[in-house]
């Protein structure tokens, strides 16, 4: 499996603004881990001071450019095996199972199934 293959966390199900949600509760989560560097961490609150900078270029065009970034780089900079215990726990929460793409793809599980007649 190629290193891009293995960074494939979230698949669209369930809207832009569920997705948006969930995006912002996984940042929220790895910025309260323990396991991640706080260097890494000043990456999104930094774009989120930059929100409070008084606007020189495009207004907020900008900001929400920048803090977008800052999140994109925070959760893609963070160890993948992190980002994807949060995301099983948030979509556990969210009671939408399935939504993690399974590591193990290609694996086949053999089995029967019986209807019992009364």
């Amino acid at each position: 499996m190629s290193d891009r293959e293995s960074k494939k966390i979230i698949t669209g199900q369930g809207g832009v603004f569920n997705d948006l949600a969930i995006r912002i509760k996984l940042v929220l989560r790895l910025l309260a881990d323990r396991r991640i560097s706080p260097f890494l961490k000043l990456l999104p609150i930094g774009s989120l001071a930059y929100f409070v900078i008084p606007d020189l270029v495009l207004g907020p065009v900008d900001d929400m450019v920048v803090i977008w970034l800052g999140a994109f780089l925070f959760v893609e900079l963070c160890p993948p095996e992190i980002v994807q215990e949060h995301m099983m726990i948030l979509k556990q929460l969210s009671g939408k199972p399935g939504s993690i793409e399974d590591q193990s793809e290609g694996e086949v599980i053999d089995g029967e199934f019986w209807e019992k007649k009364e």
